[in-house]
């Protein structure tokens, strides 16, 4: 969040070389994050958090009805969809990004020479609108956030930083993956945000 945060600000402030320095960076945060969501621990998998129609009309049911859902461990099935929403757009802008070339054309994206100028630039506003859905969503995330500490007294941001989240009901507890593939992880992704960064060439 930090580094969409400083995205947004090296865009406003025209440091457009710090910008793509940043949204490579995230290109190589968002790899890992979607291949930890189908390799990672229980609680981060998607299939674990990512919940049908059912599931989540059940939630706002007992949502409306009051019960505590402390013995969700992980995401409840709308923080669930809220990631996924975010993650989603993250990426489509990130993508948009590559492709997107500057007023002055000195700082393109790493694929822009696949489009041409005009289509660049088109690509460009795409990528500042869709960037300015993307804070509206966070800032809807961070407003829920606060809304279950100070409504519904549910920490949700400490159990984010340690992993541990008291139960009031029995819970299936996290299974954490085995911590070779935390390495692995981060190097595969590395090594595609850099190749992506170089245009595609190693």
């Amino acid at each position: 969040m930090a580094l969409v945060a400083f995205c947004w600000w090296s865009a406003q402030n025209d440091q457009l070389a710090l910008h793509e320095t940043a949204g490579e960076v995230l290109v190589g945060l968002v790899i890992f994050r979607l291949i930890w969501g189908v390799v990672g621990s229980s609680t981060a998998r998607f299939a674990d958090f990512l919940r049908g129609p059912r599931g989540v009309a059940a939630y706002i049911g007992e949502l409306r009805r009051g019960r505590s859902e402390h013995a969700i461990i992980g995401h409840n099935p709308l923080g669930g969809w809220s990631v996924a929403a975010m993650l989603g757009l993250l990426v489509l802008d990130l993508g948009l990004g590559l492709f997107a070339v500057d007023v002055d054309g000195d700082q393109p994206g790493p694929f822009a020479g696949l489009v041409s100028f005009d289509q660049g630039r088109a690509i460009a506003h795409v990528h500042h609108w869709v960037f300015n859905t993307l804070l509206a969503l966070i800032v809807l995330h961070l407003a829920a956030i606060l809304f279950y500490a100070v409504v519904r007294r549910d920490n949700l941001v400490g159990p984010m930083l340690t992993g541990a989240k008291a139960a009031v009901r029995e819970a299936t507890p996290m299974k954490g993956a085995p911590l070779w593939r935390l390495p692995v992880v981060a190097a595969i992704s590395a090594l595609a945000a850099y190749v992506i960064a170089q245009g595609g060439k190693l």
